[in-house]
């Protein structure tokens, strides 16, 4: 009897001894008998603590309004697993995923693999297939060891380099930053969405003979003044000058820089060699008419989603400190009429007290919630690793309850965030009934 693709998954999860296990050589074995070490189609990597989601976006909006074939592969996923894998914007379908899994089944013999390599190789198979000219991978956890980095990027992204999965990365941002510029290669771009990034960052790429491309040095972006409630801003490149364009259709500041990274990797790869045809013709094709259409269409769910309505949801996954700093801002840039509620959960292997300061100046009530799962803590172990931070939060057994609360207790004009983790903000986009596939 067939497997279903929700058989597939189960079967996947189990498969490993390990849910994580770093390291290339079993995947990148596995993907050499497939064929799909060495892609066909030019590949950017897209790396970082925060934003590589966001920065991934925007590539594939800019190189779908330019017209060129283009995979995306992100994670993780929300409400579907399909999510995870998208050719031309449109999510593959489970028929095509499990093809795909047989493929890699027959092929990877006594190799056991992770649930995210399998998702890797199933993305780069169906890639292959459809003959997708540009292929963005979104690395999962880190760098050089992610099974992203079996391929070797034509131009990778950091986008940014913060705190984030110390058991697994490291302790300082210096070992961390190390860890995310391994997806660098040796003359090819390396594109950094901010300038501030640790030392070891930059001595990675002196190491391997890539090919800087710093933010506020090789590229920016600048806000017009005076432009009223939808700023106009313009970019400015190593080719591309452009001065009328449109705000992201990502809320929040913090997507000039996406937008402009994004538009940066392009232009990087298009001064490439011969795999660089593809993003010659993606920046040919981007005037100020192409990239504002762009950036009016890029989507993605769970990053400062806003849900309008007499009380406003706004859902961000914003699951470690870095990533709360930036929620908080962004919500200070929005300010509301009445108070500002939050649904948390957060994962128990999460520097939870660190998010809760973050977020707690601009927080006036606090709903934490259970999340389930190996890595899920009940509310009332949060509530404990929070107590030095929050006072008096209500606790709730779900996502959902948690929702239900906030939606009980608010009044029109306040506002409802849902933060803290993946497995927060999905539940909560059924629970409102604003999902849809893409």
């Amino acid at each position: 009897m067939a497997r279903s693709l929700a058989d597939w998954l189960a079967l996947q999860e189990a498969a490993h001894p390990r849910s994580i296990d770093l390291g290339l050589a079993r995947v990148a074995a596995v993907a050499r008998r497939l064929g799909v070490d060495r892609p066909a189609s030019a590949v950017i990597t897209v790396g970082g603590t925060n934003g590589k989601g966001s920065t991934a976006a925007h590539l594939e909006a800019l190189c779908l309004a330019a017209g060129r074939p283009v995979g995306l592969f992100t994670s993780p996923h929300f409400v579907r697993y399909n999510e995870r894998i998208r050719i031309d914007g449109v999510e593959a379908g489970d028929a095509a995923i499990v093809a795909a899994f047989e493929r890699i089944e027959a092929a990877r013999g006594a190799t056991t693999l992770t649930f995210f390599e399998y998702n890797t190789l199933a993305a780069l198979l169906l890639f292959a297939q459809r003959g997708v000219e540009l292929a963005l991978l979104e690395v999962g956890l880190g760098g050089r060891l992610d099974a992203t980095n079996l391929v070797a990027a034509d131009a990778a992204v950091v986008c940014s380099v913060g705190l984030d999965h110390r058991d697994w990365l490291g302790e300082t941002v210096e070992e961390i930053g190390a860890e995310k510029a391994g997806i660098f290669r040796g003359g090819r771009p390396a594109v950094l969405g901010t300038e501030r990034m640790p030392a070891s960052v930059y001595s990675a790429i002196a190491r391997l003979g890539a090919k800087p491309v710093v933010a506020g040095r090789d590229f920016n972006w600048r806000l017009r003044p005076g432009s009223g409630e939808a700023p106009r801003w313009s970019y400015q490149g190593a080719r591309l000058s452009l001065a009328d364009l449109p705000p992201s259709a990502l809320a929040g500041s913090i997507q000039y820089r996406n937008a402009a990274t994004a538009l940066a990797a392009l232009e990087a790869l298009a001064a490439g060699g011969e795999r660089s045809a593809a993003a010659r013709s993606v920046v040919a094709a981007l005037d100020e008419h192409t990239v504002a259409a762009a950036l009016r269409r890029v989507r993605l769910a769970g990053r400062f989603q806003i849900v309008p309505g007499p009380v406003e949801w706004i859902l961000d996954i914003a699951h470690n400190p870095p990533a709360a700093e930036v929620l908080a801002a962004q919500l200070a840039e929005r300010p509301c009429r009445g108070r500002t509620l939050a649904v948390v959960g957060i994962l128990g292997d999460k520097d939870a007290p660190a998010i809760a300061r973050a977020l707690a100046p601009v927080l006036e009530g606090w709903f934490l919630c259970g999340l389930e799962g190996p890595r899920g803590i009940g509310a009332a172990e949060l509530a404990r690793r929070l107590e030095s931070v929050v006072q008096r939060p209500v606790l709730t057994g779900s996502v959902r309850e948690g929702c239900e609360a906030a939606r009980a207790a608010a009044r029109p004009g306040d506002r409802v965030v849902v933060c803290g983790s993946v497995h927060t903000v999905g539940p909560a986009l059924e629970w409102l009934g604003v999902y849809s596939a893409a």
